[in-house]
């Protein structure tokens, strides 16, 4: 019925349809749907336009960013990149100096095992880093003089601790513990330096220095005691001839037992002055007769070098001389030279004859004939000289102490019986000026007997 309605517009009075109303009503509804659609969609572009913009610059934003993270992100590998390098080839660097340097570097952690390991403790123990890392320090290389009391009072003291660790005429070690600072674990560092070289320069330039005072000293002695020794020897042979002659008797009297006795003390007097001869010799000989180098020798020579000096000089009131010693040869045929210091090598033979003379001298037995027997041989690459006697044996604590430097006792006398015993002398030429060895034995059945080797190169 509404439809009806509506349709009667478009109709004329005769109730006929007016198709041009139709057609121009129809038209303008569709230009006006059409205008308002055209106006929904520009402004819908002009809203899509701007947003387009909008992501745009969103877009172009988010690029710049990208780039600009992008780049710093690859400067930060680059430079991560360039930091790894340096890290590792410092790392690399750290680690070859440690495993390289010439002193034994052992790294500890508080229970004493072992977290590093270079190439000279590998060279001094004979055991491979593989094989040191991770285990116990003592039970791998129990020879090492560092105890764990060390570890434990530098890790709780925080401090350094020094030791040194030495065999005379051998090597010399100075060893350090220190602890780890700002570390997360608590461990401790050794390092352990081969000092020999430097101790044995050292002490050769003190040795050198004290024989130069010695010899200075020696000769300034011998040059005071010779003059006034010459002239009592002189005045002795004048009175002797004098008593020898008789004038100082009276006419017609023979000499008595008074002339005889006083005879007896001018001869054991003028003895005595010749053997003091012999020690002013002997203390020239030993002043002029060193050498800055070793030379080539003969120590069958310098042996009866000595001995001939000994019988000179060594002689003990109410005993019997050195000469009369029973000495028993034992040497190989065709010995080779050695290079060595002569003159002090001669008196380290003289020392060891004074030592065994004396101990001859303290023995009391029936039968007793002092002996000392002389053994020179060859071993290998180097010469062997034993030096034995009959005498009275060493005690524990004189095979202990005898070679070791003497210190002042309180008693004078104890002083003196103490210096006598001692052979450090001897000892230092040995092992520190020839770079041989020396040891002593010692015992009631084979007596004792002074060892000495020297190399012949």
């Amino acid at each position: 019925m509404l439809y009806a309605d509506l349709l009667d517009v478009f109709k004329d009075e005769q109730g006929r349809t007016k198709w041009q109303w139709v057609a121009n009503f129809s038209s303008g509804v569709l230009i006006i749907l059409l205008t308002i659609v055209v106006i929904v969609l520009f402004v819908t572009w002009l809203r899509a336009r701007r947003y387009n913009r909008a992501l745009e610059e969103i877009r172009s934003n988010l690029e710049q960013r990208v780039r600009e993270r992008t780049a710093k992100l690859e400067q930060e590998v680059s430079e991560h990149v360039v930091t790894t390098r340096m890290l590792k080839a410092s790392k690399a660097y750290i680690q070859n100096i440690l495993r390289s340097m010439p002193l034994v570097l052992v790294g500890l952690d508080r229970q004493g095992t072992i977290t590093h390991w270079n190439l000279r403790a590998e060279e001094i123990s004979g055991i491979q880093a593989d094989d040191a890392i991770g285990r116990n320090l003592w039970s791998i290389y129990s020879d090492i003089t560092v105890s764990p009391r060390h570890i434990e009072q530098a890790l709780d003291n925080g401090e350094t601790i020094t030791l040194r660790h030495s065999q005379p005429g051998s090597y010399h070690f100075d060893i350090t513990v220190y602890p780890l600072q700002d570390y997360d674990e608590p461990g401790v560092v050794i390092l352990v330096d081969d000092v020999t070289k430097r101790v044995i320069a050292e002490n050769m330039l003190i040795h050198h220095d004290k024989l130069s005072s010695m010899g200075e000293l020696a000769t300034a002695m011998a040059n005071d005691i010779n003059t006034p020794l010459q002239a009592i020897l002189f005045d002795l042979r004048s009175f002797q001839g004098i008593l020898a002659s008789g004038r100082l008797l009276p006419e017609g009297n023979q000499q008595g037992p008074e002339s005889e006795k006083i005879q007896q003390i001018l001869d054991n007097a003028s003895k005595s002055g010749k053997q003091v001869e012999s020690i002013i010799r002997n203390l020239l000989e030993f002043a002029r007769g060193r050498a800055d180098k070793p030379q080539q020798a003969n120590v069958i020579d310098i042996l009866e070098h000595s001995l001939e000096q000994s019988r000179e000089v060594l002689s003990l009131p109410d005993t019997f001389p050195f000469s009369s010693i029973r000495i028993e040869r034992h040497f190989e045929p065709e010995l080779p030279l050695i290079p060595c210091y002569v003159t002090e090598l001669q008196q380290v033979f003289l020392s060891l004859f004074r030592h065994a003379y004396k101990s001859l001298t303290e023995k009391r037995a029936p039968g007793y004939t002092p002996t000392i027997a002389l053994y020179v041989a060859r071993s290998f690459d180097a010469l062997s000289i034993r030096i034995q006697h009959n005498g009275v044996e060493l005690t524990d604590d004189e095979q202990m102490f005898l070679f070791e430097p003497f210190t002042q006792d309180s008693d004078a006398g104890q002083a003196t019986a103490s210096a006598n015993k001692r052979l450090s002398f001897a000892h230092f030429v040995i092992t520190e000026q020839h770079r041989g060895h020396m040891a002593v034995t010692s015992n009631a059945k084979d007596g004792t007997t002074f060892h000495i080797q020297l190399d012949l190169v």
